[in-house]
């Protein structure tokens, strides 16, 4: 199996400002043609480093590559593949959604037949072709948001960084975007994205990093950062008082809800450890009324390994 391309390389990133350390040692790498996301607190580290492998501002150390390029010794060349649609729009509320795109691709250069033959493509592209001719400002937002990405694509980027690319939107726009994003990758553009949203990198993302206080804490796919966090268990719900008693004797160890008539019993929550959990309640006649499995979630693997929520404790206190 041949390994895909790395689209964005990064070894011992730091920066400093003064005596705070922001980035303290980051090594990534992102493959060609897939979705990264870069999770963490507010000050981990996480705009730096976009900043840093946009070449908006400089390291401190270490070696970083974007799309093939050397970011310190062809920062040009890095912005010449690369496309930023940040948290806030750009859109030029008093164009239309054509002009918008006539206009991006007019600062890049294309050409007046291109830049018009660009801009309709997009708009088809991001199913905004019936709206074209109507002024932005009168889009919704998530139709806003596809008309947003789709100027960073004027120029077909290889590497596009979204930063909460659906920050504000209602969920049928959010998976809308999705979809989008989604389509993308399809078509060999790298996504680097941050978002606030663990769902959506739990959804999108191909492999998942987590910074905390400018160190990477841990990284992988969601399903593997899940599994570094405990506390899987399945719910069990008994449809009488006699039944609920009798599954605690079999059980042993279980959280009791008596007055839900519950019992909360650690497990995996594999097809296996299922099958076997239920064939020992079968086995001393205990009918179990429902059952429900609980594993933790990014949510869960956000609090776990990074500090913010300790030190907002302690300052509570």
């Amino acid at each position: 199996m041949t390994t895909p391309p790395s689209a964005i390389t990064v070894t011992g990133l730091s920066k400093s400002y003064g005596d705070k350390v922001v980035l303290d040692g980051i090594d990534l790498e992102v493959a060609a043609g897939s979705i990264f996301s870069l999770l963490g607190p507010n000050g981990a580290g996480k705009t730096t480093t976009v900043e840093i492998l946009t070449t908006l501002i400089k390291a401190d150390a270490g070696e970083i590559r974007v799309a093939g390029k050397d970011v310190v010794r062809d920062p040009d060349g890095v912005r010449g593949a690369i496309s930023v649609t940040g948290q806030f729009s750009s859109v030029d509320n008093l164009l239309t959604g054509r002009e918008n795109l006539i206009m991006m691709a007019d600062l890049h250069h294309l050409g007046r037949r291109e830049a018009r033959r660009r801009a309709d493509e997009l708009l088809e592209q991001f199913d905004l072709a019936e709206a074209g001719s109507q002024r932005a400002l009168a889009y919704s937002g998530g139709m806003r948001r596809r008309l947003d990405l789709a100027m960073t694509l004027v120029r077909r980027p290889a590497v596009i960084f979204l930063d909460e690319p659906t920050t504000g939107l209602d969920p049928r726009s959010r998976h809308a975007m999705w979809d989008v994003i989604r389509n993308l990758v399809s078509e060999g553009v790298t996504i680097f994205l941050t978002t606030q949203y663990l769902e959506e990198a739990d959804q999108l993302a191909d492999l998942i990093a987590v910074l905390d206080q400018g160190r990477l804490v841990a990284q992988g796919t969601a399903t593997e950062l899940k599994r570094r966090v405990p506390g899987s268990y399945v719910r069990l719900e008994f449809a009488g008082q006699q039944q609920l008693e009798r599954a605690q004797d079999v059980l042993g160890e279980a959280r009791r809800d008596s007055g839900a008539l519950a019992l909360q019993v650690p497990n995996d929550g594999s097809v296996g450890a299922l099958r076997a959990l239920l064939a020992r309640l079968e086995e001393n006649a205990v009918d179990v009324a429902e059952l429900t499995v609980h594993t933790p979630d990014l949510d869960d693997v956000f609090l776990a390994l990074t500090t913010a929520p300790r030190r907002q404790k302690e300052t509570a206190r």
